[in-house]
């Protein structure tokens, strides 16, 4: 069977300033998520499925998804703030400017998914060879396991200079197993060489050397089951929250916490880059541009 890639492409982009999903940065206009979806098509997935906002359809057929469908199996869903809520809920949350965060992204795809699959974000590079990686472990799983994955960074290697960055710190155990994870909204460099994370407790120092998640996690349909259980909690206890978000790597560790699956934790050397922020659009443009020049990717990705 083989396995689809959902795309978590409804972010508001509020610290690029823009449309990021859909911005060049290949030498024949491709963006970034050209980049993700030519990674997954040659490492075997078999389809690809966006979630993005109502209010860049137009813009988003027109400068990659029309052109993504060309060359492989493709569709697209919508998350809206509304998604999901009762009318007591959506009465409670109409002062909400944005979608509920990436657990909400992804159940609002939920009756597209049909095989086992993994999640990306549309602003980051992964590698291709994370893809090859949990791919071929997905592969191999039927839509009723529980024995879910991810692969891990090292923190240092997803650092911003722009500004800070939200990560999954990860505890692994001797068997590659996931132990706990938990989101940090805020992580930065401190000024001093070193790494800081801003809690609501307090800051922490970081070693740069934890494994992060950076949402590149592989799940069965098996998982929408907890994810449902875990939405309708934290939207139980948030409705009125402007700003509280459902967050993937809060809900993944909690599966493995209290026994509803595993996560399998592989692991990348690669370097990431991303667009959280305007001035690293030229970053990643350099990038994919010394890997083009290394035959990692052809010249041109897509011949139609």
């Amino acid at each position: 069977m083989k396995p689809s890639l959902l795309v978590l492409a409804a972010g508001m982009g509020s610290r690029y300033g823009g449309i990021k999903q859909i911005d060049p940065v290949g030498a024949h206009g491709e963006t970034l998520l050209d980049y993700s979806c030519y990674d997954a098509m040659r490492n075997g997935y078999g389809k690809v499925i966006f979630i993005i906002r109502p209010d860049i359809e137009k813009d988003f057929r027109e400068r990659l998804f029309d052109r993504i469908a060309r060359n492989m199996d493709a569709e697209y869903v919508f998350q809206t703030r509304e998604a999901l809520l009762t009318a007591r809920q959506k009465a409670l949350a109409e002062n909400r400017e944005k979608p509920w965060g990436t657990v909400h992204a992804v159940l609002c795809a939920e009756k597209a998914m049909k095989t086992p699959f993994t999640i990306i974000n549309a602003d980051d590079y992964y590698g291709t060879k994370a893809y090859g990686i949990l791919g071929s472990y997905l592969a191999g799983l039927s839509n009723s396991d529980t024995a879910h994955a991810m692969v891990g960074y090292i923190l240092r290697n997803t650092m911003s200079p722009m500004g800070s960055v939200s990560r999954g710190i990860c505890t692994v155990s001797e068997d590659g197993l996931l132990k706990s994870m938990v989101e940090n909204t805020k992580i930065e460099f401190d000024g001093k060489g070193g790494i800081v994370s801003h809690l609501p407790e307090g800051d922490c120092s970081l070693t740069g050397d934890e494994v992060v998640s950076m949402n590149f996690f592989g799940f069965t349909p098996n998982a929408f089951e907890y994810m449902n259980l875990y939405w309708e909690r934290f939207i139980e206890k948030n409705a009125a929250e402007p700003k509280a978000e459902c967050l993937l790597p809060n809900c993944a560790g909690e599966i493995v916490t209290t026994g509803n699956g595993t996560l399998k934790v592989f692991s990348s050397p690669d370097r990431w880059f991303g667009m959280t922020y305007r001035e690293d659009r030229e970053t990643v443009k350099k990038n994919l541009a010394e890997k083009t020049a290394l035959g990692i990717y052809p010249e041109k990705l897509w011949e139609k």
